[in-house]
């Protein structure tokens, strides 16, 4: 009994010490979790007795000690810089760029170098203590709190009404007077507040102060369910908003500590927007846009976790602590690039320094330590200094390929870093992504030698003052029209949501089967219901990969007979169609597609025309190719055959090789040759469409 008792007890403390990530907090838990009376700044990432360490990190570290070096270098110039006083005017159509003022970047340049400039020259005070810098940077921050909001024309009234609202959300939205660009500058001017604290006199203080209540707190505290991203918990505003308010109600609680009510708003609101991370980390509005929610919120988590002691600490929630970096790690590409699926631009790689790091050391994360030391260069944030390098052993993934179950996701590679190996990803998954979807169900893209030989345009283009109205649809880059899908006379995917309109969550495709070993990958996509099902009445995509680089497609498609079928391709590289295949090159590389059907195709290039509603960005055109044909029974089978070649003749040679078999008892079989090795894939009708059987 005495025993028992003990445990019991040992128990009842660990339930005291720890608050299950899960539990929505009050701010009364806030209020007994934070010493509030004790709080002297700087606090919200070090404090006077942890200033040391960083210092010591500069002298020691050399990469440490030539970011610093390089801020005071910059900090000559903006020390003898005049601080503009003259505010300019901000375009009214700032998407469209129909005006001077649309076009001329003045407004943006004069708001962002104001915070930035505020924000590097504080921390430049608190690691030296030398009050010029101090001084310099209340300067541009008053400047700065000068203007009358932190949000941005692209996210009024005026021009975001109309947009489509994400999941989560009502769409009767009229209020529009806080966007990310007002999270943001809360972030920052938090620190700015916290890190300029010792040096300034109560009207200073009371200055940034004034300024982050009046164009933070009080546009959202008290009226959360009046700002859409409030509950958007699938989208990246939701982190970026409630990081900025949290930080400035931690920022503020020596003044204000009442504002612990908004701390706890914005610890619960994250953690219902880490919740909506997929069970393997996928984030389904793609990298660049899981970066800029998951990169805010961590300031906010850390900021957090340190004034609580870490009883409130949001690296805990499960689909962040089990994934932190997995999705960015998985949509890398050789190059340091990422995959461009949705509006996410590829560009570059997904995530920072610091960031990799700081999720790597809060949740222990091998992988996550492994993608920050293969993957990034030199350290080149202040944070880096502040959040040092992950003391965890890195460790690569046992298999590079990837099925992101929530999101519908895949990626087949035998390789993560070697751009002589061929990577092959797609996705399915359903169309409710109003906010940054595509209509992209089924689609894939092929990279080789660095270089997309069939791609995906992400937001190419930008983004104007229509693309985030119903009419981002008919723009190539977001329609089923620019992506690499199938059409059945003309037909093309339809979104589950429009705005006005209620949802429909039955719109979109699945992956039905996934399977990845050393040799071979194999995907199994049904994207049926991403269509109306007027001419396509059915449409299952096999996707196989022999490792290193042959792919193999095969399309299963259902319609009447005499429907025409397009299978189309955007090729990344330099095309040329032949009578029998495609030649893609560039330059360092070429690749041959062969199609491969019973009944006769034709390869038949077209091309996109393209011009967004921005003065300031031309027409261009959008190449791409189709195999096309006729159906002659209610299902056709079309496949397609991507691989590596030395030059045209071996394409023509694979392309006579090539054959199909649909034999009386069912079973197809696709077979070709290439350098004297003979290929075969057979496959085997089952009750819902066929299967992969060898």
């Amino acid at each position: 009994m005495h025993q028992k008792l003990k445990y019991q007890g040992l128990l009842l403390i660990l339930v005291l010490i720890s608050v299950p990530v899960s539990a929505q907090v009050s701010k009364t838990d806030i209020d007994k979790a934070i010493d509030i009376p004790s709080l002297k700044h700087p606090y919200l990432y070090f404090s006077d007795k942890e200033k040391p360490e960083l210092i010591n990190r500069i002298k020691i570290d050399q990469e440490c000690n030539d970011i610093f070096r390089k801020l005071e270098a910059q900090a000559k110039m903006w020390l003898a810089m005049p601080v503009e006083r003259n505010i300019p005017v901000q375009g009214k159509n700032t998407r469209a760029g129909w005006s001077e003022q649309d076009r001329d970047g003045k407004y943006s340049r004069y708001y962002s170098n104001n915070v930035d400039n505020a924000y590097y020259l504080s921390f430049l005070y608190q690691m030296t203590g030398d009050r010029k810098y101090a001084d310099k940077a209340f300067d541009f921050a008053d400047a700065f709190c000068d203007l009358t909001t932190w949000t941005q024309r692209a996210h009024e009234f005026p021009v975001i009404y109309s947009r489509i609202m994400p999941w989560n959300v009502p769409d009767d939205q009229v209020n529009f007077n806080f966007d990310h660009y007002n999270g943001d500058a809360a972030r920052m001017m938090a620190a700015v507040y916290d890190w300029l604290y010792p040096a300034l006199n109560q009207a200073q203080r009371d200055r940034i102060r004034g300024a982050l209540l009046e164009k933070v707190v009080t546009r959202v505290r008290g009226n959360y369910e009046f700002h859409w991203w409030a509950t958007a918990y699938r989208c990246n505003w939701c982190g970026v908003c409630n990081s900025g308010i949290g930080l400035t109600g931690l920022a503020l609680l020596t003044e204000n500590p009442q504002l612990t009510d908004i701390v706890a708003e914005s610890y619960n609101r994250i953690n219902s927007m880490f919740n909506e991370l997929g069970e393997d980390g996928g984030w389904q509005e793609g990298g660049g846009y899981w970066n800029y929610g998951v990169f805010t919120s961590t300031f906010f988590a850390d900021a957090l976790k340190r004034m609580t002691g870490a009883k409130y600490n949001l690296f805990e929630n499960e689909r962040l602590k089990n994934n932190p970096a997995t999705f960015p790690l998985y949509i890398s590409l050789p190059g340091n690039k990422s995959i461009s699926f949705e509006d996410s631009g590829g560009g570059s790689l997904i995530g920072s320094t610091y960031l990799i790091n700081k999720l790597a050391s809060e949740t222990k994360n091998r992988e996550a330590a492994w993608y920050s030391s293969e993957f990034f260069g030199i350290r080149n944030n202040i944070f880096d200094i502040i959040w040092p390098e992950s003391d965890i052993k890195p460790a690569a993934p046992i298999n590079p390929s990837k099925h992101f179950r929530t999101i519908d996701w895949w990626v087949l590679r035998s390789d993560f870093k070697d751009p002589a190996k061929v990577l092959v990803a797609g996705k399915a998954g359903m169309n409710n992504d109003p906010h940054h979807g595509h209509f992209d169900i089924g689609h894939f893209i092929i990279y080789w030698q660095n270089d997309y030989f069939i791609e995906d345009m992400g937001n190419q283009g930008g983004y104007d003052e229509k693309y985030f109205d119903d009419a981002r649809w008919d723009y190539p880059n977001a329609s089923s029209i620019g992506h690499n899908v199938i059409f059945v006379n003309n037909e093309k995917q339809i979104p589950g949501k429009m705005r006005k309109q209620p949802w429909n969550y039955e719109v979109g495709g699945k992956v039905l089967e996934f399977k990845t070993s050393v040799n071979r990958d194999y995907v199994l996509m049904d994207p049926s219901k991403a269509y109306p099902g007027n001419e396509l009445k059915g449409w299952r995509r096999h996707i196989i990969f022999e490792k290193p680089e042959i792919t193999l497609i095969l399309d299963e498609i259902k319609s009447a007979p005499g429907a025409g079928i397009e299978i189309r391709f955007h090729p990344g590289v330099s095309f040329d169609i032949k009578e029998k295949y495609a030649i893609l090159d560039n330059g360092k590389g070429k690749m041959a597609l062969i199609p491969v059907a019973v009944q006769d195709f034709n390869i038949i290039p077209g091309k996109h025309a393209t011009q967004f509603i921005n003065a300031t960005k031309a027409f261009f055109w959008i190449d791409y190719f189709d195999t096309e044909l006729k159906a002659k029974n209610e299902k056709t089978f079309v496949a397609t055959v991507i691989l590596p070649v030395e030059s045209s003749e071996e394409a023509s040679q694979i392309a006579d090789s090539r054959q199909m078999k649909l034999e009386k008892s069912g079973n197809l079989s696709v077979s070709f040759k290439t350098k004297g090795i003979s290929h075969s894939v057979e496959f085997t009708p089952s009750t819902d469409g066929y299967r992969l059987s060898n």
